[in-house]
C-alpha cells in the first residue's frame, strides 16, 4: 500500500466485527439450532410402504411401521417435535368428516404408537377437515358454503379425540371462527388440560400450499379457500386473529405460509408474548428444492438463509420439510 494513501477519518467501522469467523460469531444476533425445527410428517394406511410426493422430492408418505422409523430417526437428531398429517381412504370420507374422530381412525392409531415407541417426541396432531372431506375443503359443506358452527362442533370431537390418543398439542389449522376457545373448552370438559393448542391464526389463502394438496391428495374439489383463509393483502387482519385466538385459549400462535410473510411474523412477535410459530410450508421447500437440482442455488446456504431469516423475524419455532437436513447441518 502506498505510503502516500490517505485514509479516511472514521470513527465507526462495522467491518471491525466481520473480520474474522469468531468476531462474526461473537456478534450474531440470530441463532437457528435444532430447538427450533418442528419436522411436518406424513403418514398412509398399509405395511412397509413409502411414496416419495412427485412435488416434494425427498418426502414420503409412510406407513405406520416405517413412519416410526423416521420419527425415530428424527428424535435422534434432537428433533424435539412432529406435526402429523394423514392421508385418508377415499372410501372413509364424507361431507361431516366423521373419521376425524374414529378413536381407529388413522390419525389416533399413529399417535399411540408413536408415543408408545417413542415417548420423548412431542406429537402435534393436524385438525381440520380437509383430509377427511370428500369435498377438499376445512368444513362442512352446504350448497357450496363452507358452514362455520357446524365444522367447529367436529373440530372440537376431533381434538378430543386426538388427546384422547395421547397427543400432545391439537394444531386447528381450519380457520373457522371461534374454533380455539370451543377446542379449548371441549378439551377441559374432557379432562385434557395439559393438552396444548398451536393455533394456525393467521392463516393465508396462499397458491404456496399445492405439493401439500398432492401430498394428501386433499386439493379442493371446488372453488377456494378464500372464504375461511386470509387475503394474503392483509397485514393488520393478523393482528385481529391473533388477538382471538390468544382470548380464546392458544398456547402457541402460528403465521403460515412464512417466507412471504415475514412482515406479519415480525408484526405478530411485537404484539404477542406467546411463543409465535412459522409454517416454511411445502410450496417453499419445493421452490428450493427445484433450483438446488437445476444447479442454480447452493440448497445448503439457501436452506440456512430462508429458516434464519424467519427466525431473524421473530419465529420461536419452525415447521419445516428441512428439518432433519438442518438438524444434520447444525451438527
Amino acid at each position: 500500500m502506498s505510503s502516500t494513501t490517505e485514509y479516511l477519518s472514521l470513527v465507526h467501522r462495522p467491518r471491525r466485527l466481520r473480520r474474522t469467523p469468531s468476531l462474526r460469531s461473537m456478534v450474531r444476533e440470530t441463532q437457528l439450532t435444532v430447538n427450533d425445527l418442528i419436522y411436518p410428517v406424513f403418514v398412509m394406511e398399509g405395511e412397509n410402504q413409502q411414496e416419495e410426493i412427485s412435488s416434494m422430492p425427498g418426502i414420503y408418505r409412510y406407513t405406520l411401521d416405517l413412519l416410526l422409523k423416521e420419527i425415530a430417526e428424527a428424535a435422534g437428531l434432537g428433533i424435539n417435535a412432529i406435526a402429523l398429517f394423514p392421508l385418508i381412504a377415499t372410501d372413509k370420507k364424507d361431507n361431516a368428516g366423521t373419521e376425524s374422530y374414529n378413536p381407529d381412525g388413522l390419525v389416533q392409531r399413529t399417535v399411540r404408537a408413536i408415543k408408545q415407541e417413542i415417548p420423548e417426541i412431542t406429537v402435534i396432531t393436524d385438525v381440520a377437515l380437509d383430509p377427511f372431506s370428500t369435498y377438499g375443503h376445512d368444513g362442512i359443506v352446504e350448497d357450496g358454503i363452507i358452514l362455520n358452527d357446524e365444522t367447529v362442533e367436529v373440530l372440537v370431537k376431533q381434538s378430543i379425540s386426538q388427546a384422547e390418543a395421547g397427543a400432545d398439542i391439537v394444531a386447528p389449522s381450519d380457520m373457522m371462527d371461534g374454533r380455539i376457545g370451543a377446542i379449548r373448552k371441549g378439551l377441559d370438559a374432557a379432562g385434557y388440560f395439559d393438552v396444548g393448542i398451536l393455533a394456525y391464526s393467521a392463516k393465508y389463502a396462499s397458491a404456496y400450499y399445492g405439493p401439500f394438496r398432492d401430498a394428501l391428495e386433499s386439493a379442493p374439489q371446488f372453488g377456494d379457500k378464500q372464504t375461511y383463509q386470509m387475503n394474503p393483502a392483509n397485514s393488520r387482519e393478523a393482528i385481529k386473529e391473533v388477538a382471538l385466538d390468544i382470548a380464546e385459549g392458544a398456547d402457541i400462535v402460528m403465521v403460515k405460509p412464512a417466507l412471504a410473510y415475514l412482515d406479519i411474523i415480525c408484526r405478530i412477535k411485537e404484539y404477542t408474548n406467546l411463543p409465535v410459530a412459522a409454517y416454511n410450508v411445502s410450496g417453499e421447500y419445493a421452490m428450493v428444492k427445484a433450483a438446488a437440482q437445476k444447479g442454480w442455488i447452493d440448497e445448503k446456504k439457501v436452506v440456512l438463509e430462508t429458516l434464519t431469516s424467519m427466525k431473524r423475524a421473530g419465529a420461536d419455532l419452525i415447521l419445516t420439510y428441512f428439518a432433519k437436513q438442518v438438524a444434520l447441518m447444525l451438527q
